[in-house]
């Protein structure tokens, strides 16, 4: 007997709703390195097609406000896959061959897996690995070495062995990718092991079509084509929607693409495709898997009964600053900075959500949201109660979504580097760093002058920033000064969050 369900009794926080006869499948779409302003639904100026997503974005919720939790990669997934915000526990990323991001956090996947869901994640980890399991006991790694250039040699490592750590050790039944695109080892790896063993060194790449190669030295299989990444996982992805037909129970899709991020290797029936270069021409092959992916649902029969979320790790890299000149493209849209940045475009990121029949196609909504809030929501939505200790930042948007009320999110925090911080309630954001020597908010890049005077940014001599983000979304005009009262009212919530959570 199906039991009702009453929205207007929901608590607006982590408590879940009674789910549906059938829980449903859940899909997330994971962009690298993608602007706000690169989704075109999103920035009516945007240069860059993207019909697919668009598409996505009509046939359900889309939100103006969403965040990821940094302005890096690895802290961002593992704030969507745990709850939690990452400067809990860390900052950075995790660098070549480096350890696990996790302890004993609970994660998306583990969490479903306890409803009988079947889980996989196909595409970039970057959460680390025990890649110790695989070094021989003569190796030589990493002498003389730093976190991104390890210099590990191909000998370093018994290719044949599994290695702990990685996918399958949180809550994930199957795994496919290449780790990090421009990591070592350059090798596909499937469920817990290498599945071609690295004979070569990759030494001095060919010069990428557009930005920087940003690829690292390290082991590497014989004849790695790096413009054949992002075709294969999104082959790999809909074959794995495809083996799904005909089995029992729901299933856990989580595909974390490694484009746009560079290196920037379109695929020639892609080139020219945008009028933003071949970045535009990236997103938009981006955009054409993420269209086979969804299409993969329809014909297969799963796109009635699958929740859908497509969203990034954070802001477009600093490349985006050529395209603004060459191309009239801003990748951050209409908000101030980019990747790395804790100014909104280092966070500030696309952020849909499609569930048919339950959200209602073509929304928008302009309330807060955060990445970390996936997980509280998704576990309402197939009705698990999330456990005592864990996903302790994740808000549900069930009602939101499916019930059109306010967002449950008022507050968040967020953070790149150590020490420089965001803290938000309501309309009003605290940048709680300095701007100095011509460099964002706490970040080590030099801003160009000919950047700022475009947009009609000011570096502050203020001890940290002020803003209005209803009336200065742009993040233009600092009232630090003028409202001592707001900017120690901001400093204290974030200290109380810092310290003890988020006010439910």
């Amino acid at each position: 007997m199906k039991i009702p369900t009453f929205l207007s009794l929901i608590n607006l926080c982590c408590l879940p709703v009674v789910a549906q006869e059938v829980p449903p499948n859940v899909v997330i779409l994971y962009a690298d390195d993608m602007g706000y302003g690169d989704l075109g639904v999103n920035h009516p100026q945007s240069k860059i097609p993207t019909p697919n997503l668009d598409k996505l974005a009509s046939e359900g919720m889309r939100f103006t406000d969403g965040h990821s939790s940094s302005g890096i990669c690895t802290p961002s997934r593992y704030a969507l896959l745990t709850g939690r915000f990452h400067w809990r526990k860390f900052h950075d990323i995790v660098g070549a061959f480096g350890p696990p991001s996790f302890d004993n956090e609970l994660t998306l996947p583990a969490m479903l897996k306890t409803k009988g869901y079947r889980t996989a994640c196909i595409g970039k980890w970057h959460l680390g690995w025990n890649w110790k399991d695989i070094m021989k006991p003569d190796s030589k790694a990493g002498k003389g070495s730093n976190r991104n250039n390890p210099l590990y040699q191909p000998g370093d490592f018994d290719w044949g062995k599994p290695v702990s750590g990685g996918p399958l050790a949180r809550g994930f039944d199957y795994y496919f990718g290449d780790d990090v695109p421009n990591f070592p080892p350059y090798a596909w790896m499937e469920n817990d092991r290498v599945i071609t063993e690295p004979t070569v060194q990759l030494a001095t790449p060919e010069k990428p079509i557009e930005g920087g190669w940003e690829c690292r030295k390290g082991p590497m299989v014989a004849g790695w084509d790096f413009f054949n990444v992002v075709p294969t996982l999104g082959k790999r992805a809909v074959k794995w929607v495809e083996e799904q037909k005909g089995k029992d129970g729901p299933f856990f899709l989580y595909v974390p693409f490694n484009s746009p991020h560079c290196p920037i290797v379109p695929n020639d029936e892609y080139i020219g495709k945008s009028k933003a270069g071949k970045f535009g021409d990236f997103v938009v092959q981006t955009d054409a898997i993420c269209g086979d992916i969804l299409k993969a649902l329809e014909v297969n029969g799963f796109a009635d009964n699958t929740l859908v979320i497509f969203t990034a790790d954070n802001g477009a890299e600093a490349y985006m600053l050529e395209r603004i000149q060459n191309f009239d493209h801003n990748s951050s849209g209409p908000y101030r900075g980019m990747k790395r940045d804790i100014y909104e475009g280092g966070h500030h990121v696309p952020f849909v959500v499609r569930w048919p029949g339950k959200v209602k196609a073509g929304s928008v909504n302009h309330g807060l949201i955060s990445q970390v809030d996936i997980m509280a929501t998704v576990a309402a939505a197939v009705g698990i109660e999330v456990p005592a200790g864990s996903a302790e930042d994740s808000f549900s948007q069930l009602p939101t979504l499916v019930g059109g009320q306010p967002s449950a999110r008022n507050e968040i925090v967020h953070n790149t580097f150590k020490d420089a911080y965001v803290v938000r309630r309501g309309d009003w954001l605290l940048v709680d760093h300095p701007s100095a020597n011509g460099r964002h908010a706490g970040s080590a890049r030099v801003v160009p002058k000919w950047y700022e005077e475009k947009y009609g940014y000011t570096m502050s001599n203020t001890p940290g920033e002020l803003f209005n983000m209803a009336e200065d979304p742009s993040q233009k005009n600092n009232l630090y000064e003028k409202m001592p009262e707001k900017v120690a009212e901001l400093k204290a919530l974030l200290k109380q969050i810092q310290a003890k959570g988020q006010v439910r």
